[in-house]
């Protein structure tokens, strides 16, 4: 098929607020039923099932029947990455979205997502706030260096600033390259951003999806992460 007439095609299947919606709504890789496809799009069942099936027909969606429900899934990463590649682009509009209205992002991706090498999500902004607030960073969002204090509590995880540094330079820097999903705060991208997310999928903490840039995190894994940093975390330690 020739790229010019495969995206007027899917042009035309995303021209459906409806149909990009349940398109969102399955970003994270995570199969859903129909009906619940169905909710999130605000759409009656059967009007539904006619946008799922054209969904399913052109490739896009994959069907799972499991007994009596039939759940539906991207059809691939590379129908995932489109998505995300539209959603990001800035358009001119005058729509203004209510106070509190939803955007329909899954919660899961809205937590922690791969961002390129590193971690990303409300899970690694709010790392990166604290990383400040304990001192253990300093600087300007495109010039962070790490202080003494950073250094040596780092070097308590096995991440040796002066090991990067001679890679990447003194400063490190923070990342927005995904801040169309949440709410904008930065969190830590460059050779840190990196190690970190190592240091956490090594400890078995976090798990990558294989049909998504969701990240699996468990139980001891949220702990953990959430203790780096933390104000009671380093007064017990101390």
């Amino acid at each position: 098929m020739k790229p010019v007439t495969s995206i007027s095609q899917i042009a035309s299947l995303l021209a459906d607020p409806k149909r990009s919606a349940m398109l969102w709504a399955l970003i994270d890789g995570v199969a859903r039923p129909s009906d619940e496809l169905a909710d999130m799009a605000g759409l009656t069942p059967s009007s539904a099932c006619a946008h799922l099936a054209r969904l399913s027909a052109s490739g896009l969606l994959k069907l799972e029947p499991r007994g009596r429900k039939r759940y539906f899934r991207l059809a691939g990463p590379e129908v995932g990455a489109a998505v995300e590649a539209l959603a990001s682009v800035q358009v001119t509009t005058r729509e203004v979205l209510a106070p509190g209205a939803s955007d329909g992002i899954p919660l899961s991706m809205r937590r922690a997502r791969l961002c390129g090498d590193h971690l990303g999500g409300e899970l690694a902004a709010d790392l990166y706030q604290r990383l400040f607030e304990a001192g253990w960073l300093e600087g300007t969002d495109q010039q962070i260096e790490a202080t003494l204090e950073g250094r040596a509590q780092l070097a308590r995880y096995g991440i040796f600033i002066e090991s990067l540094a001679r890679n990447q330079g003194k400063s490190f820097t923070s990342c927005r390259c995904c801040s169309e999903w949440s709410d904008h705060r930065p969190h830590l991208g460059g050779a840190l951003g990196s190690s970190l997310l190592k240091l956490f999928m090594q400890s078995g903490w976090i798990r990558e999806s294989e049909t998504s840039r969701r990240l699996h995190i468990n139980a001891a894994g949220l702990h953990q992460i959430n203790r780096i940093a933390h104000p009671m975390a380093l007064k017990s330690v101390g």
